[in-house]
């Protein structure tokens, strides 16, 4: 049976099948990396980068601590990011993933100001 396995050891050949379908779900640029190898950058359905590291990344598998930013270096300089640490069963970092943060780059009360009402409606209708 095969599987997949995370770990702090995991290189990019690792993590590219995770990064790959999550950014087939998201439609979004992903990033991954473990804690002791450079990892992958996707985008568009491909791994563009095998050996990738970012700032963020590096951040938040120090911190431990999710984080909503924009870089001030690297490839995603100037752009929205969130990138979250993943901790095995005892609460230790061993990776991190990112993502191209939309939510950063979207002005919410012009797109979701109607979407109290949206619900109430489709509230109605149930």
């Amino acid at each position: 049976m095969a599987e997949l396995v995370i770990s702090e050891k995991s290189e990019s050949k690792d993590l590219a099948p995770i990064a790959l379908a999550v950014n087939q779900i998201l439609g979004l640029p992903v990033t991954m990396r473990s804690l002791g190898s450079p990892g992958v950058r996707v985008e568009e359905g491909k791994v563009l980068d095998q050996e990738y590291s970012g700032p963020v990344l590096e951040e938040v598998m120090a911190s431990g601590k999710a984080s909503r930013t924009v870089p001030k270096s690297g490839v995603y300089k100037g752009i929205p990011v969130s990138v979250a640490p993943i901790k095995d069963g005892e609460g230790k970092v061993i990776a991190a993933m990112g993502i191209v943060d939309v939510v950063g780059t979207v002005d919410i009360p012009a797109v979701f100001g109607a979407y109290t009402e949206v619900v109430k409606e489709v509230s109605r209708k149930s």
